[in-house]
C-alpha cells in the first residue's frame, strides 16, 4: 500500500504508511469482499493476525506471512487485496540547513535574529548582506554562538546592500546574529529590514512579518469569516471532526467563546478506543484545530472577531497518526469509520483530512477514497488538502483526487492582509488534473505562513523552533492549513443555514470563489491550479449557488461501483493540461510570485481597475463574459438588500 503523509510545512513532511509490528516474513494486508465472515475465515486459514475490522469499506486488515499471499487471493470471498510494501521514508530536504527565526527581537542598541543549524555537522557562514532604513545610520554585526565559549568578533561597519565576506563556523544548534545601529531609536518595522546569510551550498534570509501577528491571525478576515463573526455566526452547534495527530488540552481549543467545553468526543484510532485523554505529541492536529476553531478574540487595535474561523464549533479530534507521522494506513480509515458511526451523536457535519497519499489506483478502487465516498454519502462534507507536491502537473494526492470531496489548494497573501494585488499561488500547492482527468483542486484558501497553536513539546515545535513566535504561537505553511481554513468556513455555513447538504455547501463555496484574472480577461492561473478561485464565506452566503456540477454526481451509484468518473482534461501541444475550448481563456505565461500589475482576484477587482474609456473587460478572443458575471452578482446583492429586515 502506498505511503500516506500529513500535509506539513515543506521542511517537515512526515510519511505515514501501514507500519505496525511485523513478525518475521509478515506483511500487512487489507482484504475486501462482500462478506466479513468469509474474510475472517480466509485470514484464519492462512494463519494471519487480525488488526482491523473495517465494515465501512467491506474490509478487514491484519498480518499474514508473505508466502501465504498467493493462497489468500484464491480463497472464497476475498476480492481485493492491498498489500503494504512499506516504502522507505526519504529524509526531509530543507531549502537550507541553516535557517532563522521568523521574527527579530529588539534590544537596547539594535536587534537579535536567532539562527539555527539543523544539520549534525558544523556549517560555515561565508557572507552576510543586510539593508535597513538610512536614518538608523551605520551598523555592526556580531554572531554569538552559545554552544562555544568564543564569540565571533564584531565585524567592520556594514554598508547597506553590500555583501561582507566572513568565515564563521556555526555548530549544530542555535546562535544569535546581533545588529547594532549607530542611531537606534528602539523601533523598527521588520519589513524594512533585509538580512541574508550565505553558505557554500545555500542561503537563508529573514522573511517578512505581519504587524501584531500574535493578536490577529488575519486569515479569518482574508476568508470573509470576520464579517460573519460580527453577525453572530461562529459555527455554534456544528461539529468538525479532525482526523490527525490529536488535540492539545488548551483553553481556547477545548472551550468556546463562552468558556463552555466543546469537545463532545474523542477517538484514538491507533489504540481503537474512545474518549481517551486528549493529547497531541505531534502538533499537526492541534494546528489544524486552532485554525478551525481557536476561540480567543482578536485583540489588535481596530480589529474584531476571533482568531479561529469557527470559534464556537464543536471539535471532535480523531487521533490516527503518530507524533512522527509513522502510523498505520488503516487507522486513518478506522478513524473515518468512527466519525461516520458517531456523526449524529456529536452533530458532525464536516470532516477535515489534512493528509495525502500518492494515487496508485483509480480513485474508485482506492480504499481511502472508498471510505470518504461512504462518509460523503452519509452527509458529511469532507474537506481534503490538495497536497504540497507542486508545481508539477498531476500532483493532487489521494483522497483529494476524489470527485466528491472538497479539495483545497493554497495561496499566500505575501504578508499584506487587505491587499490582494500580491496574493499568489506558491509553487508547493499541488496541481491537477487527477489521473482520471478530473479538475482539481476545487478552490484555494489561505495557506501561507498561517499562525496557530502547537504543544510546546510536540514534534513540530521541537524540530522547527524557528517557526515559533515569541508569543508561543506556531507558523506553518501548506495546503493542510488551507484545508483547515475551508473546514472552518463550512462550519459557519452550516450554522447560518442548517438545512444545507454537503453538496450544497461545496457548491456555495465553489460558485462564489474569486478567480485570479489578468487585465486582458484571461485567467491568471488554470483551473488545475486555482480551481474556481479563492474561497470567501461571506460571498458564499450572498452570491453563491447551491446547485453546480456537484449535483450531477450520483453517490449511490458510486457506492454500488457503477459510477466511475473521468474528467474533461486534455493535453496541450506543450504537454500541459487543458480543457476543451479553454486555451484562449488562460494566460500563456506564469503569473508573478508577488505584487502584480496584471493579476487581480475577483471579477469586481478586475473590472474596477479598467478604464472604461479605453479598456475592454476581456480581449476579443476571450469567451469569458466577466461583465455579465459582475451584473449577475450585483443583482443578487440588491435582492438581498431588499429582503433584509429593517432596523
Amino acid at each position: 500500500m502506498r505511503s500516506l503523509r500529513l500535509i506539513l510545512p515543506s521542511l517537515l513532511a512526515l510519511a505515514v504508511g501501514m507500519k505496525g509490528v511485523a513478525g518475521d516474513g509478515e506483511v500487512q494486508v487489507l482484504l475486501q469482499g462482500p462478506d466479513a465472515g468469509d474474510l475472517m475465515a480466509a485470514m484464519q486459514m492462512v494463519g494471519g493476525r487480525l488488526t482491523h475490522e473495517l465494515p465501512l469499506i467491506d474490509g478487514i486488515g491484519g498480518w499474514v506471512h508473505e508466502e501465504k499471499l498467493k493462497q489468500l487471493a484464491t480463497l472464497p470471498g476475498v476480492g481485493q487485496i492491498t498489500e503494504d510494501f512499506n516504502p522507505p521514508a526519504l529524509p526531509d530536504q530543507r531549502h537550507c540547513v541553516v535557517a532563522g527565526d521568523l521574527y527579530v527581537t529588539p534590544t537596547g542598541q539594535g536587534l537579535i535574529w536567532r539562527i539555527h543549524n539543523f544539520d549534525e555537522a558544523t556549517q560555515v557562514i561565508s557572507w552576510i548582506e543586510a539593508d535597513w532604513p538610512t536614518e538608523l545610520g551605520g551598523a555592526k554585526v556580531a554572531i554569538n554562538v552559545k554552544e562555544t565559549p568564543q564569540t565571533a568578533p564584531n565585524l567592520a561597519s556594514l554598508e547597506r546592500n553590500r555583501r561582507v565576506e566572513i568565515e564563521l563556523e556555526i555548530p549544530p544548534g542555535s546562535a544569535e546574529l546581533q545588529l547594532t545601529f549607530e542611531q537606534w531609536s528602539g523601533e523598527l518595522n521588520q519589513n524594512e529590514l533585509n538580512i541574508t546569510l550565505g553558505l557554500p551550498a545555500c542561503e537563508t534570509s529573514l522573511v517578512r512579518a505581519y504587524e501584531a501577528n500574535e493578536r490577529d491571525f488575519y486569515y479569518t478576515a482574508e476568508s470573509g469569516a470576520t464579517l460573519l463573526h460580527a453577525a453572530g455566526i461562529t459555527g455554534a452547534g456544528v461539529g468538525v471532526a479532525i482526523v490527525d495527530t490529536g488535540l492539545w488540552e488548551r483553553a481556547e481549543l477545548v472551550t468556546n467563546t463562552q468558556g463552555e467545553r466543546r469537545i463532545p468526543g474523542h477517538f484514538n484510532a491507533i489504540r481503537n478506543h474512545s474518549d481517551a485523554k486528549l493529547e497531541d505529541l505531534g502538533g499537526h492536529g492541534t494546528h489544524m484545530a486552532s485554525i478551525i476553531g481557536n476561540s480567543h478574540p482578536v485583540t489588535r487595535e481596530g480589529a474584531s472577531g476571533f482568531l479561529g474561523i469557527a470559534p464556537d464549533a464543536d471539535l471532535i479530534p480523531v487521533t490516527a497518526v503518530s507524533p512522527r507521522g509513522d502510523g498505520d494506513f488503516m487507522d486513518i480509515i478506522r478513524g473515518i469509520q468512527w466519525v461516520v458511526e458517531h456523526k449524529n451523536d456529536y452533530g458532525i457535519r464536516v470532516l477535515n483530512l489534512s493528509l495525502t497519499a500518492t494515487p496508485v489506483r483509480e480513485y474508485w478502487q482506492d480504499a481511502m477514497n472508498q471510505a470518504v465516498i461512504k462518509a460523503w454519502a452519509e452527509g458529511l462534507l469532507v474537506v481534503v488538502a490538495a497536497g504540497n507536491d507542486g508545481p508539477e502537473w498531476g500532483t493532487i494526492g489521494s483522497p483529494g483526487n476524489n470527485p466528491y470531496v472538497l479539495t483545497v489548494g493554497a495561496f499566500t497573501d505575501s504578508w499584506t492582509p487587505g491587499d490582494t494585488r500580491d496574493d499568489y499561488i506558491p509553487d508547493f500547492s499541488s496541481r491537477g488534473p487527477t489521473p482520471e482527468g478530473l479538475v482539481k483542486p476545487d478552490l484555494v484558501a489561505p495557506g501561507g505562513h498561517i499562525t496557530g497553536l502547537v504543544p510546546p513539546q510536540s514534534t513540530l515545535a521541537l524540530e522547527n523552533p524557528n517557526y515559533l513566535l515569541p508569543s508561543g504561537h506556531y507558523v506553518a505553511t501548506g495546503s493542510s492549513q488551507a484545508a483547515a481554513v475551508v473546514s472552518g468556513l463550512a462550519a459557519l455555513l452550516f450554522q447560518a443555514r442548517p438545512d444545507l447538504t454537503n453538496d450544497a455547501v461545496k457548491c456555495l463555496l465553489k460558485t462564489s470563489a474569486q478567480p485570479a484574472i489578468n487585465r486582458d480577461g484571461r485567467l491568471a492561473y488554470t483551473p488545475f491550479e486555482q480551481g474556481t478561485g479563492r474561497a470567501n464565506v461571506a460571498r458564499a452566503l450572498t452570491v453563491g449557488e447551491t446547485h453546480c456540477n456537484q449535483g450531477r454526481l450520483d453517490v449511490k451509484a458510486a457506492l454500488r461501483g457503477e459510477e466511475r468518473l473521468y474528467g474533461p482534461s486534455e493535453r496541450s501541444t506543450d504537454g500541459s493540461p487543458s480543457l476543451p475550448s479553454m486555451d484562449k481563456n488562460i494566460a500563456t505565461s506564469p503569473s508573478e510570485k508577488g505584487l502584480s500589475t496584471d493579476r487581480r482576484w475577483g471579477v469586481a477587482a478586475h473590472l474596477e481597475r479598467l478604464d472604461p474609456a479605453k479598456d475592454q473587460p476581456q480581449a476579443p478572443d476571450v469567451s469569458l463574459d466577466w461583465r455579465s458575471v459582475y451584473q449577475s452578482e450585483q443583482l443578487k446583492l440588491q435582492a438581498l438588500q431588499r429582503t433584509a429586515p429593517s432596523e
